[in-house]
């Protein structure tokens, strides 16, 4: 997969079968998506190309509001997407001078002008241009003026929800993992790097890795235990994560620790990804060191149980 990020060195593509989108998690509604580009791009036998946006769209129209969380970050997100047999990936970075483009101006000056499509794939609900006054009435309406075929993806139903990156955030914050994981296809995850901590975790027998994310942008789901796989200097391991405060110590600082089973290796500094399984319980406030010690110990036990 060719990735470009710049509009004015694109190639010139063939048979471009393009669809649009920020693809923030690459889910299970996207991952439809992306098979239909397969079977109109073998018909035509021309090249996928998708068109994504970074920064994320809400971060310039709304850049006050701190609500917004990633679910992949732009490597993240490429590296999903090269799974997928995909020919081009185009990053256009989004600007508020983009986004008060009309829906002709971005039709005809930015999608028909750049990347001459062959074929456009787009959801149901997909909107564009200026108060995203652009969808599927303007592409089907201008379809015969400039040769393109049209093909709507339709909603794609998961235990009757609607597949959206909104639900799977919201079901990450709840913590409700499995149905998460249900939505996006695969194990959500985190990347970052082993940082050092105060090293409570090793005495209370313990030792856990904390992890500084890659990007604070990045969802963190809610504060808790997990059973999780982690990878980390080329070895694909098993854990039990925390995420939380550390109560019972009156901490503040939110922190992302793993407890990595029947491990015992220096890995400061090392990068590390961590898939989150399955949630054990709630972060909480013990009585005693001691409760909290023999809690950490059936952590443990179901962790080992979970992934057996």
């Amino acid at each position: 997969m060719q990735v470009h990020r710049d509009l004015q060195q694109l190639p010139v593509f063939r048979n471009a079968v393009i669809t649009i989108g920020t693809f923030d998690g690459v889910h299970t509604g996207h991952q439809h998506i992306l098979r239909q580009l397969e079977e109109a791009a073998a018909a035509c036998q021309g090249e996928i190309v998708i068109i994504t946006f970074n920064p994320h769209p809400r971060e310039v129209l709304a850049p006050h509001d701190k609500t917004v969380h990633l679910l992949t970050t732009l490597d993240e997100k490429i590296g999903l997407l090269e799974q997928w047999g995909i020919d081009h990936l185009v990053v256009v970075p989004f600007t508020k001078a983009f986004s008060e483009l009309s829906a002709t101006a971005y039709l005809e000056d930015f999608l028909i002008s750049t990347f001459r499509p062959h074929t456009i794939i787009i959801g149901y609900d997909h909107r564009f241009g200026h108060n995203r006054e652009g969808g599927l009435e303007l592409l089907e309406a201008e379809q015969q003026k400039y040769g393109f075929r049209l093909l709507e993806i339709p909603q794609q139903i998961v235990h009757h929800l609607t597949v959206s990156s909104t639900k799977i955030r919201k079901s990450l914050q709840d913590g409700e993992i499995q149905l998460a994981n249900e939505l996006l296809g695969y194990p959500y995850f985190v990347n970052g790097t082993v940082v050092h901590g105060d090293k409570m975790g090793r005495q209370l027998g313990f030792p856990t890795a904390n992890i500084a994310l890659n990007d604070h942008r990045k969802l963190i789901p809610a504060e808790g235990v997990y059973a999780v796989t982690v990878e980390t200097g080329g070895q694909r391991l098993k854990g039990a994560l925390n995420i939380g405060t550390r109560p019972t110590f009156n901490g503040r600082e939110l922190r992302v620790e793993v407890f990595i089973l029947d491990f015992d290796e220096d890995i400061y500094g090392e990068p590390i990804k961590v898939s989150f399984l399955e949630y054990i319980r709630a972060d909480r406030k013990f009585d005693s060191v001691a409760a909290l010690v023999e809690q950490m110990h059936e952590d443990v036990k179901k962790a080992r149980a979970l992934m057996a």
